[in-house]
């Protein structure tokens, strides 16, 4: 009988101690994260894995490719990219341009941007044959499809998610790609790109003729485009139904508005060149975050009222209906509501 008393002794302050904490996430606005069901910011989009830097070489005049090894490594569509942890802890994405068979290693391109928000610099001094990294996905946001022909273009490091599409492309398919960048050193994989589509592959030093190019396209052809975003914006304008990948945030400005975090109780002001996550952190300085871009998921939350603007390339229709990446995304209107 005692044993029995104990037993029940210990279960009982075990319930009791569940509904506590359960009382002491609903009530405070800051234990330890949004008080949902499942709580969505922070929540891990894809499991790790621990890869080897096993080779590191030049692609191209500032592009660096790196060859990622590791065990029974998930296989991947192309188009698709990984999210690569760098030592420092900042994520970066980037299209995987080697064989979607092999499970063995992973090979990823980046190309410095000096001017950029570090990542790729990271890449370029720190980032060193020998060296573990953690990466996560992959992830697919820019399938290639079956369609009867397929029109491609890439500027500068773009080419590495359309490379190996081209890879793909059944024999006979129709295709063409209009491959740019600053100077032909500067392109990588140029020259794997103009073995693959003799005849097919317009290449171009400085800025394309883009309306030219893309004068004739076949109805119903497939359109993929990857690169700056000036390229990706003159293409889009031509054909709305383009596909594209982009790896750098869309441009936060926007006019101000006004988030409510209402379990906190507060009301901050986002201006028109910040983000809504900026302005959360001033005030609730441990919001999860990481990528800044819109991408990794992390920086997720709930809205409880207002229209959204998103400009994430993540989230799928239905998430979008009642959450928001807060690194990126806006107010449609002159107020956001969110469960914080």
């Amino acid at each position: 009988m005692p044993k029995l008393r104990t037993v029940a002794v210990v279960a009982g302050a075990a319930l009791l101690a569940r509904r506590a904490m359960r009382r002491r996430i609903r009530v405070s606005p800051l234990w330890p994260m949004p008080a949902l069901e499942e709580p969505v910011s922070g929540r891990p989009r894809s499991r790790a894995l621990r890869v080897l830097v096993a080779a590191r070489e030049e692609a191209a005049e500032g592009v660096v490719l790196l060859r990622l090894e590791g065990h029974d490594l998930p296989r991947w569509e192309p188009g698709a990219h990984l999210d690569l942890v760098l030592p420092s802890g900042l994520v970066r994405q980037y299209s995987l341009c080697g064989d979607p068979e092999d499970t063995s290693s992973y090979t990823v391109a980046t190309r410095l941007v000096p001017d950029g928000r570090g990542g790729s610099r990271e890449v370029h001094e720190q980032v060193r044959a020998g060296m573990e990294l953690e990466v996560r996905g992959p992830r697919n946001r820019f399938p290639l499809v079956e369609a009867g022909s397929y029109v491609f273009v890439a500027g500068g490091i773009g080419i590495t998610p359309v490379l190996p599409m081209l890879r793909a492309l059944p024999e006979g398919a129709e295709w063409r790609l209009l491959y740019c960048g600053r100077d032909r050193a500067s392109m990588p994989f140029l020259e794997e790109v103009e073995k693959l589509g003799a005849g097919r592959v317009t290449v171009v030093e400085g800025v394309p003729d883009v309306d030219a190019f893309l004068a004739d396209v076949p109805e119903g052809a497939a359109v993929y485009c990857c690169g700056p975003e000036g390229l990706m914006a003159a293409v889009a304008g031509r054909l709305p139904s383009v596909r594209l990948e982009r790896f750098t945030p869309r441009a936060a400005a926007g006019g101000a508005f006004e988030v409510e975090l209402r379990r906190s109780g507060r009301t901050l002001t986002v201006p028109a060149d910040s983000t809504v996550l900026a302005a959360v952190r001033a005030e609730l300085p441990n919001t999860a975050y990481s990528c800044e871009q819109g991408f990794c998921g992390t920086c997720q939350q709930r809205v409880l009222e207002g229209e959204v603007d998103h400009r994430d390339e993540l989230l799928t229709d239905a998430e979008r209906g009642d959450s928001m990446l807060i690194c990126v995304s806006r107010a449609l209107g002159d107020r956001l509501v969110l469960d914080m």
